[in-house]
């Protein structure tokens, strides 16, 4: 996206900041999901997706459980986000699934006009192994995303490599050792250099002290600077 156009859309979405409509969308696919309708005027305006994928303890059939932290509950208390919001919640005892996250956006995409250059996601944990489950398993999909205390598949290191990612990890989890997410950097790495990829190393950072990224400006201001992902696909397989 450039930078002007990006500079107008957070303008445009500071002077209409009407309250984001929520509402619990249950059944509909595998996944029950919370969907946050941003203002009119931006919703009218084929707005982007952000996608937030929890962690393990917010996993179950309570719904709620998902504005325990991360985006919904930045929303809840205030913070204005230009875009759509999904926030689906994986059952007890599951990992995220790539195909299962996709349904959830496809559903959302037929409901609503969209821009489908610009689908971003963010997750922490478990959901940070599933946001890039996703990106890996669909990378002409996902704009951006940003992964916290997680890791990924070795094997999408190359499909990774494509996508603008910010990796984070505090090197004293001990939920989820640094390791994890060490990993898959090195797999990214060794297909393009990283040239994509941001990763940050959190000096005395424990697994839950990550849940304060969300609550930042930087890391919404960072996934929706970048737009186009499926030109950026097609231009690089040329």
């Amino acid at each position: 996206m450039k930078k002007s156009i990006f500079l107008a859309f957070i303008a445009i979405s500071l002077c209409f900041p009407a309250i984001s409509q929520l509402q619990a969308v249950k059944g509909k696919v595998a996944y029950n999901f919370w969907l946050s309708l941003p203002a009119d005027t931006v919703l009218q305006n084929n707005p982007p997706i952000l996608i937030f994928l929890h962690g393990k303890s917010l996993s179950g059939s309570d719904l709620n459980l998902v504005k325990k932290y991360g985006v919904i509950h930045e929303m809840e208390k205030g913070r204005n986000i230009p875009a759509i919001v999904i926030a689906p919640q994986v059952p007890a005892g599951k990992s995220w699934e790539p195909k299962k996250i996709l349904e959830v956006l496809e559903y959302v995409q037929q409901q609503y006009k969209t821009d489908t250059s610009r689908v971003y996601v963010a997750g922490m944990s478990l959901g940070g192994y599933g946001t890039l489950h996703f990106a890996g398993a669909y990378p002409e999909i996902v704009t951006a995303a940003v992964a916290l205390c997680g890791g990924g598949n070795i094997s999408d290191g190359c499909d990774l490599a494509t996508v603008p990612l910010w990796i984070q990890h505090g090197n004293r989890d001990s939920a989820v050792p640094i390791s994890e997410s060490e990993k898959i950097v090195k797999a990214i790495r060794a297909c393009n250099g990283g040239e994509k990829l941001t990763y940050t190393v959190v000096n005395g950072g424990t697994h839950g002290d990550l849940e304060q990224v969300f609550r930042t400006d930087e890391m919404y201001n960072w996934l929706f600077q970048y737009t186009n992902a499926v030109e950026r696909i097609t231009e690089e397989k040329k």
